[in-house]
C-alpha cells in the first residue's frame, strides 16, 4: 500500500483527499454502514489494510489509531427499512454520500472502493480493491466495519437468540436456524429473505 493515489490527487491540486468504503452490503439483517476518512499526508499506520484481511482484535485497535490521527472522519448508517425501499445498491450510495457530507473538515476529492458510485457532489475516482491499495480507503473500510460490528453486537442484546454478535447479520446455518425458530426480527431486511422463504416456506414470518 502506497500513497500514489493520494499523491496523484494532490498533484492535480486537491488538498483534502478522503477515502470511502462500506461494510454490510451482504447481510440479511442490520444497516449498511459507510465511512469517509481524510488522513494526514504520509502518515504511517502499522498494519493498515483492507478490513476483511484483519482480525477483529486488530481492526478494533486500528479503529482507535485511525480516529485519533485522522484529519477528519465520518460514518453513516442506512437502515434495513430504507434498504428494502430503495435496494441495497442505492442504500450504499446514500451511505457513502452522507459519510462524505458528514466530514467535519470538508473533502475536495474522493477515492471510492469498488467500480462505481453515484450521487457524490465532489470529484471522485472509483478504484477496485482500493481498500487494499489506498491508505485512506483502507482506513475507511476499518472504521465502517468496526462501527457496524459494534452496532450488531448491541443488537444481539436487544434481539437475543439470533446470534448477531457472532455472524453480524450475515446468513449462516445458525442464523437460518434462528429464523426458522423465531421468524424475522425488526432489523431483518425483508427483501433479502425471499430466497430463505423459498427454501423454507414453513418458516414463521
Amino acid at each position: 500500500m502506497t500513497w500514489e493515489f493520494e499523491e496523484k490527487a494532490w498533484k492535480a491540486g486537491y488538498s483534502a483527499v478522503c477515502g470511502v468504503d462500506e461494510a454490510g452490503r451482504g447481510p440479511i439483517a442490520g444497516p449498511v454502514c459507510a465511512a469517509a476518512v481524510i488522513l494526514p499526508a504520509g502518515i504511517v499506520i502499522d498494519g493498515l489494510n483492507d478490513s476483511k484481511k484483519l482480525s477483529e482484535k486488530k481492526r478494533e485497535a486500528l479503529f482507535d489509531v485511525i480516529t485519533e490521527s485522522a484529519i477528519a472522519w465520518s460514518v453513516s448508517l442506512v437502515d434495513e427499512k430504507t434498504i428494502d425501499e430503495i435496494n441495497i445498491l442505492q442504500a450504499t450510495y446514500r451511505a457513502m454520500r452522507q459519510a462524505v457530507e458528514g466530514l467535519p473538515h470538508p473533502a475536495d476529492f474522493v477515492y471510492v472502493d469498488g467500480n462505481r458510485s453515484e450521487g457524490l457532489a465532489l470529484p471522485y475516482e472509483c478504484v477496485v480493491s482500493g481498500d487494499a491499495r489506498i491508505p485512506s480507503v483502507a482506513a475507511a473500510s476499518i472504521v465502517a466495519k468496526v462501527t457496524r460490528d459494534r452496532l450488531m453486537r448491541n443488537f444481539s442484546e436487544q434481539y437475543p437468540g439470533y446470534g448477531f454478535e457472532k455472524h453480524k447479520g450475515y446468513e449462516t446455518r445458525a442464523h437460518d436456524a434462528a429464523l426458522l425458530e423465531h421468524g424475522p426480527c425488526p432489523i431483518h431486511r425483508r427483501s433479502f429473505l425471499k430466497k430463505f422463504y423459498q427454501k423454507h416456506p414453513e418458516a414463521p414470518r
